[in-house]
């Protein structure tokens, strides 16, 4: 008979997802996820198999909040361009409420360190940016039916640009700009839509 689990699966997987975003994938030893959840070495493997599934669950766990953060925000009751503005706006207070943690969005670093070389991992990048970019460009549209955004630009290019305005200033804040650099990046995205 197995022996039941003494311990929460889910805040094992909130704690190693914090071992990884601060140290990255491969930097991230077995030992640190062991010191991070409070767990043994067999309790992890029996549990999640291997550090690469505790890392795709981890990283599907922070993929869930952060567009839980998108779906909040794209979903309120203004113009198009102000949720656009919005949205910039939390990533410009959720950088400066900890200027020291420069641990950057684990999405972004994930895409750097494996996305090229982990197809399993890539998938579940692919997946995620498909689902943020059609977010993105059902606001766009529905801001270009209510006149609040041009509607001769393109829809798709610009839910890609705003991606790509997400991404540098994730990687901009990290590299240690400061607010007022990242709030006018945030203005320059608003007024090219």
């Amino acid at each position: 008979m197995a022996r039941p689990r003494k311990f929460d699966e889910e805040r094992a997987v909130d704690a190693a997802l914090e071992a990884f975003w601060t140290a990255g994938y491969e930097a991230t030893s077995t030992q640190d996820l062991c010191d991070a959840t409070g767990l043994g070495r067999s309790s992890i493997y029996n549990t999640f198999k291997s550090k690469h599934d505790l890392f795709r669950r981890a990283l599907l766990r922070y993929m869930e909040r952060k567009n839980g953060n998108l779906d909040a925000v794209l979903e309120g009751e203004m113009p198009a361009k102000e949720k656009i503005r919005a949205l910039l706006g939390v990533i410009i207070e959720e950088e400066g409420l900890y200027p020291e943690d420069r641990r950057g969005c684990l999405v972004v670093n994930t895409c750097i360190e494996l996305g090229s070389r982990d197809p399993e991992v890539a998938g579940v990048l692919e997946r995620d940016y498909r689902r943020r970019f059609e977010a993105l460009k059902a606001a766009i549209e529905a801001g270009q039916r209510d006149g609040d955004i041009d509607r001769a630009k393109d829809a798709g290019a610009l839910a890609h640009f705003v991606i790509a305005a997400v991404g540098g200033m994730r990687v901009s804040a990290r590299a240690g700009i400061g607010r007022q650099a990242l709030e006018g990046i945030m203005r320059t995205t608003v007024d090219a839509l």
